[in-house]
């Protein structure tokens, strides 16, 4: 390694850890990225970006890149309910499919103005995607197949050793700043003594517990099933309760299935496995797998600490998740994203450093609300039981099948009509935001209304020509502003100038937009998110001041 000092040093070559080397190599942060594993992984693991991370890959330059991975354009990404994949289907929340998802992006309002809707593909895809986005910017240097061995902050560096996770020699490294994202067992979290607090082991009929994982190809799959295809397929059974994703469309999955307190993981044998998703189906049918696992399901824990000093965590080594709502993963990205303008402010000396210690006051609790939701959705999923008569062919079957139907089709509904979760999240109380006395809106998972009060995503519209509002931001700050005359605007460039912020200025002249934010002109972050407003001349040094910390 020709080069051994750096800005900053991440460990972890997941979601959290190459987005943050997006972050930081884009502008130029100088940055070690080491990962254990030999490559990006293999399998699928989580299923569903949710719209705001594809707000995100957007704002990056590569949202159409993501939307064309996994599943066929036409493919639809519905979540069906079945008693078994060859059983009655009890209930469907339809989706649109990746060709539709633009088209019902541009036609959105209210609740789903956004630049971007959800997509549906798995993460072993964007991950792949993801380092070749990494792999091309000259600040950033990646090292898979290697580990953090040990590191101590010493107040004016990180020293850390590195090594081949095969074995070899290891390299003395220092970085200005340490981020582990090195997920749910993070050896930066454990040596720094922080602990994850919360909810472990909630027992549930499914969703709780022990589950075991399965990809696998099952070429006959679709001809056996009794109904269409489906993005997220889940049965409703006493004895095979399961989730499955589909990765491609054709013939390769994504299998979990609750573990029965009989079933030792450990005396789970190729062909058993094989039984379990057979069962799911409802019949026998040919089926390769490519890999198999257990997992715990249960978790609701967020750590007690995500900074000291120059030391920082994010992803899932500052919060663990059950997988429901899709948001592990995708509070993962946002961590990345929070994180990484704020060190590349302080390495480009525009920002103090106490900038930083707004990381983990906005974060923790974006945290805590997102397990949360995840919980809540588990428990509606989990806790709701199949009654014996389910399956059967007779009045008492259909009616119980009906009522599950109803609950499902509401539990769906709940669960993946999220823009409340999805842009819901709000840093009210954090100093790297302005406050101006107006009251957020509720926080409820099901609806979201766009609002300008500091602290929240920025509201979105649509410009002529199918323009988003977003492309019109910067890639750092922006000005938005609605008529500000030009010694205002002048103002605002010269004490950014002075500063050495990046700063863009965007006039938008739209009675509506300047209805909605509320404002003659609004502070727009790095991520997106509404700093400050006005509705007046400003005194910018004074915002900009009280927003970086000096």
């Amino acid at each position: 390694m020709e080069n051994t000092s750096f800005d900053v040093l991440i460990v972890g070559g997941g979601p959290c850890g190459l987005m943050l080397a997006l972050e930081l190599g884009r502008r130029g942060v100088h940055t070690l990225l080491v990962n254990e594993q030999p490559d990006t992984a293999f399998n699928p693991q989580a299923n569903a970006t949710q719209a705001r991370t594809m707000e995100h890959f957007r704002r990056l330059g590569f949202a159409d890149e993501v939307r064309a991975l996994g599943l066929p354009p036409d493919f639809p990404t519905d979540i069906a309910y079945c008693t078994r994949y060859a059983g009655h289907e009890l209930a469907r929340f339809r989706l649109p499919s990746a060709k539709d998802a633009k088209k019902a992006a541009a036609a959105g309002t209210g609740s789903w103005s956004a630049a971007e809707l959800p997509h549906r593909v798995s993460q072993k895809f964007v991950e792949k995607l993801l380092r070749e986005k990494v792999g091309a910017l000259p600040s950033v240097t990646l090292r898979y197949g290697w580990r953090l061995t040990q590191f101590e902050d010493n107040g004016a560096h990180v020293a850390a050793t590195i090594a081949p996770a095969e074995g070899g020699p290891p390299v003395q490294v220092q970085a200005n700043y340490l981020v582990g994202a090195d997920g749910p067992r993070s050896f930066v979290r454990q040596t720094m003594g922080w602990s994850l607090t919360g909810e472990s082991g909630v027992q549930r009929d499914f969703m709780g517990g022990r589950m075991y994982a399965m990809y696998i190809k099952a070429p006959t799959f679709y001809d056996v099933s009794a109904h269409p295809p489906a993005w997220m397929n889940v049965t409703f059974n006493r004895d095979r309760r399961a989730f499955m994703a589909a990765v491609d469309g054709v013939e390769s999955f994504a299998f979990h299935t609750q573990l029965k307190p009989h079933e030792r993981e450990d005396a789970i044998s190729e062909s058993d496995a094989k039984a379990m998703f057979c069962e799911a189906v409802g019949r026998d049918m040919p089926l390769e797998i490519l890999s198999r696992r257990t997992w715990t399901a249960g978790h609701c824990l967020v750590a007690n600490q995500f900074q000291k000093g120059r030391v920082f965590i994010a992803g899932d080594a500052a919060h663990l998740f059950t997988p429901t709502g899709g948001l592990g993963y995708n509070t993962a990205v946002e961590d990345a994203v929070n994180l990484g303008w704020k060190l590349a402010a302080v390495l480009g000396g525009y920002a103090a450093p106490r900038l930083l210690t707004s990381y983990e006051r906005e974060r923790q609790p974006a945290a805590i609300r997102n397990t949360g939701y995840a919980r809540g959705f588990a428990d509606s999923l989990g806790l709701f039981s199949p009654v014996a008569e389910i399956e059967d062919e007779s009045p008492a079957g259909a009616k119980a099948r009906e009522e599950a139907g109803a609950y499902l089709a509401a539990h769906g509904r709940a669960e993946f009509n999220i823009p409340g979760v999805t842009f819901g999240t709000r840093y009210d109380g954090s100093p790297a935001i302005v406050p101006d006395g107006t009251t957020p809106p509720q926080d409820a998972a099901n609806t979201y209304e766009p609002s300008a009060t500091p602290g929240g995503r920025a509201p979105h519209y649509w410009l002529a020509a199918g323009q988003s509002l977003y492309d019109a931001f910067g890639f750092d700050w922006t000005l938005l502003h609605f008529g500000l005359d030009a010694h205002d605007v002048s103002e605002w460039r010269i004490a950014a100038e002075q500063r050495g912020l990046p700063l863009q200025v965007c006039h938008v002249a739209d009675a509506d937009i300047r209805a909605g934010y509320g404002c003659d002109w609004a502070l727009i972050r790095p991520d997106q998110v509404v700093a400050a407003r006005g509705s007046s001349a400003a005194e910018p040094r004074r915002y900009m001041q009280a927003l970086l910390g000096s």
